[in-house]
């Protein structure tokens, strides 16, 4: 979501007149997108801040600084009384002001700025996208389309409810409209993106035929004739809760939808569960993979997982090593629980010491890795489908892109162009990564 969010502010300035520089050091503007999710997250970007701030400009020359999101959202006024040299604060409803107070400091109009008040409207005000992505000279193939913002989930360990506000959803026909855009530009594959995004229209589509609204915006984009040269359809991030029937036989009818799940389970302790406000049960959670699986075999799983959540016993952390094992995710990101102000959790008894974190955080994610590279080494001899991203990061001798269950293949193909379809024979695994060849045969052989 930031990074969407980023995209569609610096689209914004370029429409305005501005141009992206690679170097902070060059430019007039330099604005930090922030995260309030982790404690380090916000101490990384006040430390950046500061430096940036503090680094004298060139003689005649004013550069303005920034604070936008999450962050800035939480801290408002006080970011401005800490880091003197910040002159923008913008909380994360008014991403959409960014270029007319910049305009204003830079004409100066105003001498700070701090907008973090809440706007009716909000989730809809951005729809712009970088024609050129980030200084890459190269077509973009894939893109996110932020269809809700806010959450109404109040789990206890989370801030986001209070830096994102209340679930607010875009109408149907509006991202329908900024998919078509995308499509017609050579968009290959669209990202949903919301704070749980599976809760999209709950309070302001009714259902139909059983179909919630997400259920039913995954239909419109991946039956409307205007978006055939679309080939895929992503979603981030949602909550089991919002794994219904209708979202689990979608996946076996739909398509352009991947199949490729995020199940933030968070912990596999039916008692931390409960503390942390999850609202499901770890059977819950196998069910629901069972359920996936049986609609795509090869459904690509994932998850989020937290330890040292207050109160968390070594059997508690025992279950969460039992569920991982059980459902055999292909990946997760695993966090040390964070206390955050304000937030139910952060003053229950029994916080874990630090050292407890670090033990047990290592130990989930041996147990992650051992599982996962099992599920990696299973792709090898296997023919998949491959959506061509570009060169790879490391070696730009080889190509990268990814599976339809979002698993990154590298590859060594002469005269490859982004957005191409591939079929690849996996000859090889390596950490979260599989390396592949040309195929012979005309289709995958797995349903990936």
């Amino acid at each position: 979501m930031n990074e969407r969010d980023s995209e569609a502010v610096a689209a914004q300035l370029q429409a305005r007149g501005y141009s992206l520089t690679a170097n902070e050091a060059n430019a007039d503007v330099v604005l930090l997108n922030t995260c309030s999710v982790r404690d380090a997250a916000e101490q990384k970007a006040l430390g950046h801040m500061l430096t940036m701030s503090n680094t004298p400009s060139k003689p005649g020359r004013r550069r303005l600084y920034g604070m936008l999101g999450c962050m800035a959202q939480a801290r408002g006024n006080a970011l401005l009384a800490d880091l003197p040299g910040v002159d923008l604060v913008l909380g994360t409803q008014k991403f959409h002001r960014a270029a007319d107070y910049l305009d204003d400091l830079l004409a100066g109009k105003k001498l700070k700025v701090c907008d973090t008040e809440a706007e009716p409207g909000s989730q809809s005000a951005i729809r712009e996208h970088l024609a050129v992505q980030w200084g890459d000279a190269q077509t973009q193939m894939a893109a996110s389309i932020s269809i809700m913002q806010g959450c109404n989930q109040h789990c206890t360990f989370c801030i986001v409810p209070f830096t994102r506000g209340m679930e607010r959803s875009r109408p149907i026909e509006d991202i329908l409209q900024e998919a078509r855009q995308l499509a017609r530009q050579g968009i290959k594959e669209i990202l949903l993106l919301g704070q749980i995004v599976t809760s999209y229209g709950r309070r302001d589509i009714p259902e139909r035929d059983g179909k919630s609204p997400f259920v039913q915006l995954l239909e419109t984009l991946d039956q409307d004739a205007e978006l055939a040269g679309l080939a895929r359809i992503r979603f981030t991030a949602p909550h089991p809760k919002g794994y219904g029937d209708d979202l689990i036989e979608a996946y076996g009818r739909l398509t352009k939808l991947c199949p490729n799940a995020h199940l933030p389970i968070q912990s596999g302790s039916d008692r931390v569960l409960k503390l942390m406000h999850r609202g499901y049960n770890a059977e819950r959670c196998l069910e629901i993979v069972r359920k996936l699986r049986a609609v795509r075999p090869g459904m690509g799983i994932t998850t989020d997982l937290i330890v040292g959540f207050p109160g968390e016993t070594e059997a508690d952390f025992e279950e969460t090593l039992k569920l991982v094992t059980a459902i055999e995710f292909d990946n997760a990101y695993v966090y040390k629980y964070s206390p955050r102000q304000d937030t139910p959790a952060a003053t229950l008894p029994d916080q874990i010491p630090q050292p407890v974190k670090e033990e047990r955080h290592a130990r989930l994610l041996e147990r992650i890795n051992t599982i996962a590279g099992a599920r990696y080494d299973a792709f090898v001899g296997r023919t998949v489908e491959v959506l061509v991203e570009g060169p790879s990061r490391r070696n730009s001798a080889r190509w990268a892109g990814r599976t339809p269950c979002n698993r990154i293949v590298l590859f060594e193909v002469a005269g490859r162009q982004r957005g191409e379809l591939l079929n690849l024979v996996i000859r090889r695994s390596g950490k979260f990564t599989l390396y592949g060849e040309m195929a012979s045969a005309a289709g995958p052989d797995f349903a990936n």
